[in-house]
């Protein structure tokens, strides 16, 4: 199979070949990948630990004085430039936080030591650090990402290009977020480093508990190969009850079922609660699993799993103090008891070891339970609307985030005044380019793909006041602009 380009004029490879990208990711589920190569006796071992680094910036049209002409570039590049700014001044140390595990995995390789990271960098990052020209930062991931000497220390997870909300975003542009990635990773570290990428981080840790969205959600992940998805412990119940996950440490089964009454499933790997980013920068993790013992599960003693994830730059606490004491546990962690280990390196071994996939226990986002005690999957989307409405009339502590868009229905035609910008571009993304089926290959499709979702990045997604307000309009306003103009026969 031939490389992609990482590049298709100034737009970054998003699109075109989906066909390619799943038979990669199918093949890469039938092979392991990890378990052999790092060492670690599951038998013997205690517990484990795990930790991910999430890396993100937007792009922002900033390149210039006009906010109407101005160059849509990385935040991180409107920092470096205007390092007078605020806390701007961070901008070349935030350069090298997205490096650096690129430096510390092949240096404590060659001490002879174990490291692990999970790393979860976004497409719209990893585009803005190749047009900033930081291409020794991609170079670095690359060595630990696609050279065998490391790449069993290193999981990327996969993720919405974009960092859009799942719960906010139309379901069918959270697909497109999902797929855009997978095709931009193999465009930058090839096709078998793609087979690697198994789990899922969603951005902002958010997961729709509307059923209809959160069974879009998982049967997006699971139809673009994905493996398992890292949740958060206070966004999820155990099925049949309105109780937190009882063992955190243990993977679970996320079953989401919808008003129709489909379901889907994908093994869940639950991050606990906790101030993220001081838990991952102090190696908290790798501590609480040195105070635990193996578990039962389905008749099988296992290693509980200790998982966080943080941002990779934010703070002084991670920008200082991270780098000396990943260093400190991962030469303590190494050939010990308690190991540091990657998520879908813990699950090979866990489903060698002869458990199945009906042990894990089964749990659901929050308050599901309610609303099938109230009626029947299949009972369809206007009686689960009507049960929605109810349980929020009762109870101000009931919430229902996101709803998806349908293709029966125009959602721009008689709702100019009320749709937001936000709205107004996907809808039209919808009716001009997705249900006319234009060829995903085609460089319009791929340079509108790239608007709209630049446009859904987490940043923009609640708007208030002031410049970021601004930001996201104005890419709106390009989204729906590019779409009119190029798919005007449609």
């Amino acid at each position: 199979m031939n490389a992609m380009p990482e590049y298709i004029g100034d737009v970054p490879n998003l699109s075109g070949q989906e066909a390619e990208v799943a038979q990669v990711v199918a093949r890469g589920r039938e092979r392991e990948l990890f378990a052999k190569q790092g060492g670690v006796d599951f038998g013997a071992i205690r517990a484990a630990a795990a930790i991910a680094l999430h890396q993100h910036q937007p792009l922002i049209p900033a390149g210039g004085a006009d906010l109407r002409t101005a160059a849509l570039i990385s935040n991180l590049q409107y920092m470096m430039e205007n390092q007078h700014i605020g806390d701007n001044h961070n901008a070349p140390t935030f350069v090298w936080c997205y490096k650096r595990i690129g430096e510390f995995v092949p240096q404590l390789i060659g001490e002879g030591h174990s490291p692990r990271c999970m790393l979860e960098y976004s497409g719209t990052l990893l585009h803005g650090l190749r047009k900033m020209g930081e291409h020794h930062v991609i170079d670095a991931l690359k060595t630990v990402t696609c050279n065998p000497d490391y790449n069993w220390a290193v999981e990327w997870l996969g993720m919405p290009w974009g960092h859009a909300v799942a719960p906010s975003t139309p379901v069918q542009d959270y697909r497109l977020h999902v797929r855009a990635f997978q095709h931009h990773f193999a465009a930058i570290f090839g096709w078998e480093a793609l087979e690697r990428v198994r789990g899922f981080s969603p951005s902002e840790m958010a997961l729709p508990n509307h059923p209809d969205v959160a069974y879009e959600f998982v049967k997006t992940l699971v139809d673009c190969g994905y493996q398992w998805v890292l949740v958060q412990e206070h966004t999820v119940h155990r099925v049949g009850t309105e109780q937190h996950p009882e063992r955190p440490h243990i993977p679970h089964r996320l079953v989401c079922t919808n008003s129709h009454g489909e379901t889907a499933s994908i093994i869940a790997i639950v991050k606990t609660q906790g101030s993220d980013t001081k838990l991952v920068a102090q190696m908290q993790p790798w501590y609480e699993a040195q105070g635990l013992n193996r578990v039962d599960l389905a008749g099988r003693s296992i290693p509980p799993l200790v998982t966080q994830i943080a941002d990779g730059e934010n703070g002084g606490v991670m920008m200082n103090e991270f780098p000396p004491k990943f260093m400190e546990v991962v030469r303590a962690a190494s050939h010990s008891a308690t190991p540091l280990m990657n998520a879908g390196e813990y699950l090979e071994h866990l489903f060698a070891a002869g458990v199945e996939l009906s042990d894990l226990p089964e749990i659901q986002p929050l308050f599901h339970d309610r609303i099938w005690a109230r009626m029947q999957p299949g009972d369809g989307p206007e009686k689960l609307n009507q049960v929605i409405e109810d349980l929020k009339r009762e109870d101000g502590r009931f919430h229902m985030e996101g709803g998806s868009w349908t293709n029966d229905l125009s959602w721009v035609k008689g709702y100019e005044n009320v749709l937001g910008p936000m709205e107004e571009a996907s809808s039209r993304f919808n009716e001009r380019v997705l249900r006319p089926g234009v060829a995903t290959d085609h460089p319009a499709y791929r340079n509108a793909l790239f608007h709209l979702m630049s446009s859904q990045t987490s940043c923009y997604r609640y708007w208030g006041q002031g410049l970021w307000t601004d930001y996201g309009r104005e890419i709106c306003r390009r989204a729906i602009e590019i779409i009119e103009r190029d798919f005007a026969k449609y």
